[in-house]
């Protein structure tokens, strides 16, 4: 069943932040490439990562290449020809994790804004001086890699601005490959400032696109975007906030509680969310209580 269909029937449970997985498991994500160096690194970790959500209950895998680019890991040294084969391994690792537990499963490969390739923030803040043709050129040779290597839908993730989203809509337009578009947010604006509003409509005309929502923002910002989303667009919507706790940049720490993000899920759906998951902070734990939310009640 394509992914598109199941959504269609019900809600579908994502996964939950991959680098709090791999912290948990006990790995250090202190590097610039953050998850994606262990594409390179240790490929067995970040399978048994996916698998843990599968296990715990999660029907979408988004794969590890959010901070994977050419550019990237040119820094590193890394010629071309492995960048493309680390960017393709992110979906095949995502499968073959898949393969061991029964039921529907999908494998979203995961497109991350180029201010994750800074790994200064500026994922949260956008504007980052490109023109939109650069943002394209940036952002279609990774594409078409994790195109290639067959996924299920692209998720184009934690985008902060719309002229970025503008841009990466253009090279998957006429892909062929499904699509989500989600958005960091702030309250009822793009981390960058602009309207939900103007932010969603920027997916009209674009048939990949399956799901628009938004990630990586504070369990309290989903509902209002939920609504804007199914307004603007009529598509199904993508949700998956961080826990509820905050990053406290000076003292470089999580504070806050992060109870409120499995409690609140059934809202979301009520009022229109399709696909939902978490992110930040987020780990098994966490998206198990969500599907066995969901299980109860029947979804």
């Amino acid at each position: 069943m394509e992914l598109a269909e199941a959504l269609e029937r019900r809600p579908v449970v994502l996964d939950g932040g991959m680098s709090t997985a791999l912290e948990l498991a006990g790995h250090d994500l202190s590097d610039e490439l953050w998850s994606a160096r262990l594409l390179l690194t240790d490929p067995d970790a970040v399978r048994a990562a996916h698998l843990a959500y599968f296990r715990a209950g999660a029907e979408v895998a988004i794969t590890a290449s959010y901070q994977a680019s050419f550019d990237g890991f040119a820094k590193r040294g890394i010629s071309e020809s492995e960048t493309a084969r680390l960017l393709r391994s992110s979906v095949g690792l995502a499968r073959s994790a898949a393969s061991e537990v029964d039921g529907p499963r999908w494998v979203a490969a995961s497109v991350g804004p180029y201010g994750a390739v800074l790994a200064d923030g500026s994922e949260y803040r956008g504007r980052y001086g490109l023109s939109g043709r650069e943002l394209q050129a940036f952002h279609r040779r990774r594409i078409e890699e994790l195109c290639a290597a067959g996924p299920d839908v692209l998720a184009v993730e934690t985008v902060p601005d719309v002229d970025e989203a503008e841009a990466v809509l253009e090279v998957v337009r006429g892909s062929g490959v499904p699509a989500w578009l989600s958005y960091s947010v702030r309250g009822d604006r793009t981390c960058a400032g602009q309207p939900l509003g103007e932010a969603f409509a920027v997916v009209s005309g674009v048939d990949e696109v399956i799901a628009v929502g938004v990630n990586c923002c504070a369990p309290e910002d989903v509902a209002g975007a939920v609504a804007v989303a199914r307004e603007v667009t009529g598509l199904p919507v993508v949700v998956y906030p961080n826990s509820g706790e905050r990053w406290d940049a000076r003292d470089r720490s999580w504070t806050g509680d992060g109870g409120g993000f499995a409690t609140s899920a059934g809202e979301w759906v009520r009022d229109g969310a399709r696909l939902v998951g978490g992110c930040c902070r987020t780990g098994p734990d966490a998206i198990a209580v969500l599907a066995e939310n969901f299980t109860a009640a029947g979804g």
